[in-house]
């Protein structure tokens, strides 16, 4: 019996020890250990027609890195590996986890109220709505507060008490709102009697080597910051020998569906792998995964035009892409992603599947993409049928010819254009406006 409790606790160890990352860059200097593609088994020219499809679609900077070291890193134009990037809503999640310290710190509890901290009247709701909204509310989307404030200036990002608008009681609703989450930089600035710069850099920036800026509600950085943040995401909160997270409860909640009305979004951290998902602006429940193409296990920090941090625990792998909107949609998740993910899923020499996806390929082109009806649907081969499907898999459309196609009938979303042709069968999303 001893034997067997011994085995069982030898063998859990070891999956722990296999969780961690084995490599972290020094936190000062521009070291950074690397992994040559062809290690991994990867091929040079799909490489070459990933790095391709980037510099055709607004990328700045990219990097993978795989247990820790870099395997790819590219940038393109002027941009170089010391040019400056906005971050966009990918820094919400640098929130969260910062969120998670000052907790672990008791300098706050997910429970408190926001009133307590901030004090009251931060928002223009009577006393009683005000003090129902709590840290918990801003950072999981479901304060209550109008989303499309109306009056004056106000817009989804503004801040002023004005517009921060009651409209429903916190927990009955999931609404994408900028200017309710970037109160959190007020409440953790407040807690820790610092300004939030200082907050950032002291609980976190230093001890990774991460050395950006917030400028207003906004974070800048070199792409390898952002990179050495996914990978610190990706082994739970600690770099190197250096516990920053400490907080393990927080980091699984963190990383899981905060509610139930979209199970995609955890704390302030996007869940791909889930059973539905929301779109920011739309109060519409989308069934299947964020992005289907990519690992069930991915979660992601992700910003308006196409700022991407994409963590993989299951393959020890962490991307980040940032630049210009690929396909000029602004959301922090668009047509892009899978498009990206069809390239990564590429990499591998051994990957010979026949299904492809997006524009790149020059095999199925939708135009315009978003639309708001008609669609124009071009393809480089013969097909002899395509149909527009929802994203489980329900055929709504169809049509024997390539040509165009009305989607005005169809309720805002996401769709997949699906073609045969003579090569398989040629995918692409559209999204529905």
């Amino acid at each position: 019996m001893r034997r067997s409790l011994y085995m069982i606790l030898l063998l859990m160890l070891s999956v722990a020890v296999r969780a961690q990352v084995s490599y972290f860059p020094p936190v000062s200097g521009t070291g950074w250990d690397t992994t040559a593609p062809s290690q991994l088994g990867w091929c040079q020219d799909r490489i070459d027609s990933l790095y391709s499809y980037l510099a055709d679609h607004g990328t700045s900077g990219f990097v993978i890195l795989k247990d820790g070291r870099i395997v790819l890193e590219r940038y393109f134009g002027t941009f170089t590996r010391d040019s400056i990037h906005i971050w966009a809503s990918a820094g919400k999640s640098l929130t969260s986890t910062l969120t998670g310290i000052a907790q672990q710190e008791g300098l706050l509890h997910l429970t408190d109220t926001v009133s307590d901290i901030l004090g009251q009247g931060w928002t223009s709701a009577d006393t009683q709505q005000e003090r129902h909204i709590t840290v918990r509310h801003l950072i999981t989307m479901t304060s209550g507060l109008d989303d499309n404030p109306t009056g004056g200036t106000c817009s989804n990002i503004s801040t002023t008490p004005a517009c921060l608008q009651y409209l429903a009681p916190p927990d009955t609703r999931w609404a994408y709102h900028t200017g309710a989450y970037r109160k959190m930089e007020d409440v953790l600035a407040t807690v820790s009697g610092q300004t939030y710069n200082n907050f950032t850099s002291s609980r976190l920036g230093t001890a990774i080597g991460m050395h950006g800026l917030w400028v207003g509600y906004e974070y800048y950085s070199v792409v390898r910051d952002a990179a050495r943040f996914g990978l610190l995401a990706l082994n739970h909160g600690i770099w190197a020998t250096d516990t920053i997270l400490r907080d393990t409860a927080y980091y699984r909640a963190m990383i899981s569906s905060s509610q139930a009305f979209n199970p995609s979004y955890g704390y302030l951290w996007w869940l791909n792998g889930q059973s539905s998902y929301m779109a920011p602006g739309l109060q519409l429940v989308y069934s299947g995964t964020l992005i289907p193409n990519a690992p069930s296990d991915m979660y992601a920090a992700l910003g308006k035009n196409d700022q991407k941090i994409y963590v993989i625990p299951s393959q020890q792998m962490v991307v980040v892409r940032m630049g210009a909107s690929a396909y000029g949609v602004a959301a922090a998740f668009s047509p892009f992603d899978s498009v990206l993910w069809d390239h990564i899923n590429m990499l591998p020499c051994t990957n010979t599947g026949v299904t492809f996806t997006g524009q790149d390929q020059n095999m199925l082109r939708v135009s315009p993409n978003p639309t708001t009806g008609y669609i124009t649907i071009q393809s480089s081969q013969l097909v002899s049928s395509f149909c527009i499907q929802n994203t489980i898999g329900e055929t709504i459309l169809t049509s024997d010819h390539s040509g165009t196609m009305d989607l005005s009938s169809l309720a805002p979303g996401v769709y997949i254009v699906t073609a045969v042709t003579p090569y398989g069968r040629v995918v692409q999303r559209v999204v529905k406006e």
